[in-house]
């Protein structure tokens, strides 16, 4: 049998909840419902960080984030850039004779060409390197010339772009990496789209419009795989669906974005089972059985050994992986999964005393956030967006100090049996003393680790 094409699927800020599968058809994707069908469905899937550039980054690498560098969403800065000495995906596949496409956000470096995606690994590239993007207002970076906006809406411009690279790759193994930014904001649907939702009782117009989003992304999957099918490939291609962290809540009003998530505490930002629990879907006709779920706990960093595993090709001699290989688990076979995990987020230089976890088996320990790890001042809000509007202009990172701050005491762990609460609503720290005190150990013991390798990183400045 030849080497079986893959199809990796990111989107922006989606949870479990987003599928019309899940929350009882308050959304409606039906590609998105029937491909779950087919498929191995995870349960206990878990993003590399609670924010978009890091969780990309542990998935691109098989390594946590602060390993390669990416610690932050602030390109601007270089801080979601990743370390030059990283392998990525990307590379593995085209060592391999892969052909490679990037479609849609990167994210992994902004204003320096050696961080572009066509020098990391994919032979094409259409998207953008920032964090996100006006839906028709866009500038599209096609292998470094910019096309400017066509009237479009821009997740059926990456679904143009996606079917276009599997058309034109047919006849040869391929890797397409599809990074939809829906459902990220801005908020901004075709009216036909948030139309669909005008029905829906209790949803204000912020979630119409992204459920509209969503539902436009959805038929661009449809799409892909119609694609794939008219090639003749579908049914040796590995198509994964994911989010690369929990749904965004917050906004004003009518625009505000807080929704259905299936009962999981917290969203994106947040190391909460909201912000770091999503959904996967993996299917391969020629060499997976569809229509199971699989409840081991599966991680970000396990995906790269894991398609290296599936797909026979050769593992890339680069920087020591966190992930492991769970292709067998997905096939049903005895097979062994890490079940201790690790989380860290905050704005600038990382803070472990400030939205931390770690899951040893069925226990996690939560380091709560403090506000003021994660403040960011006016100024570098529009340091960052300078970034995304004219991303040609910019050949450097801001190299200025970061801004001050004071970090209090932290509050006290929490600690929850995720087994039995899933939903954290049971803070058992307080019972479980020692397991507790071990944990948080265990926890500063890797951040220590894992920040004195980034602290080695040279390429960055």
């Amino acid at each position: 049998m030849p080497k079986p094409n893959v199809v990796l699927i990111l989107v922006d800020d989606m949870g479990y909840g987003d599928f019309s599968a899940f929350n009882g058809g308050l959304s409606h994707t039906p590609v998105l419902d029937g491909l779950i069908e087919e498929s191995v469905c995870l349960t206990q899937h878990y993003c590399g960080s609670c924010v978009c550039a890091p969780s990309r980054a542990a998935l691109m690498t098989g390594r946590y984030p602060h390993r390669t560098g990416a610690i932050d969403t602030l390109d601007a800065r270089g801080l979601d850039r990743l370390a030059l000495r990283e392998v990525t995906m990307g590379d593995m596949f085209q060592v391999a004779g892969y052909a490679t496409g990037l479609v849609g956000k990167w994210h992994l470096g902004a204003a320096d060409p050696r961080y572009h995606p066509n020098a990391r690994g994919f032979d094409e590239f259409a998207g953008f390197r920032g964090g996100w993007w006006d839906y028709y207002d866009w500038t599209l970076d096609c292998n470094s010339s910019f096309q400017e906006a066509d009237g479009r809406y821009l997740t059926d411009v990456f679904t143009d772009e996606a079917t276009g690279f599997i058309a034109r790759h047919s006849d040869e193994p391929f890797f397409l990496h599809l990074t939809y930014n829906a459902p990220h904001g801005p908020l901004q649907a075709p009216e036909e789209e948030i139309e669909l939702f005008a029905d829906r009782q209790g949803l204000n117009t912020g979630v119409r419009t992204l459920y509209g989003m969503i539902h436009r992304m959805d038929t661009g999957v449809g799409r892909v795989l119609e694609e794939l099918e008219q090639q003749g490939v579908a049914d040796n291609t590995i198509v994964l669906f994911t989010s690369d962290n929990g749904p965004q809540f917050g906004g004003e009003g009518d625009m505000r974005t807080n929704r259905f998530n299936c009962g999981f505490n917290g969203a994106k930002g947040l190391v909460y089972e909201g912000g770091i629990r999503l959904p996967m879907i993996v299917r391969w006709p020629e060499g997976l059985d569809g229509g199971r779920q699989v409840d081991e706990m599966v991680h970000f960093t396990d995906w790269l050994p894991t398609l290296a595993g599936a797909t026979g090709v050769e593992m890339p001699n680069g920087e020591p992986l966190d992930g492991w290989d769970v292709w067998p688990v997905l096939q049903g076979e005895n097979g062994k999964v890490n079940t201790r995990r690790f989380w860290q987020w905050n704005r600038y230089a990382p803070v472990v005393e400030s939205n931390a976890a770690m899951r040893d088996g069925e226990w996690k320990l939560v380091r709560p956030l403090m506000a003021e790890a994660h403040y960011l001042p006016p100024e570098e809000l529009a340091l960052a967006n300078s970034t995304k509007h004219a991303p040609e202009s910019r050949t450097d990172i801001c190299r200025d100090p970061e801004p001050e701050r004071e970090i209090p005491p932290p509050p006290a762990p929490e600690l929850y049996n995720i087994a039995d609460d899933p939903l954290e609503q049971e803070n058992l720290a307080g019972e479980q003393p020692e397991r507790t005190a071990r944990m948080l150990a265990e926890l500063e013991a890797w951040f220590e680790e894992v920040e004195a390798e980034r602290a080695s990183i040279e390429d960055r400045w």
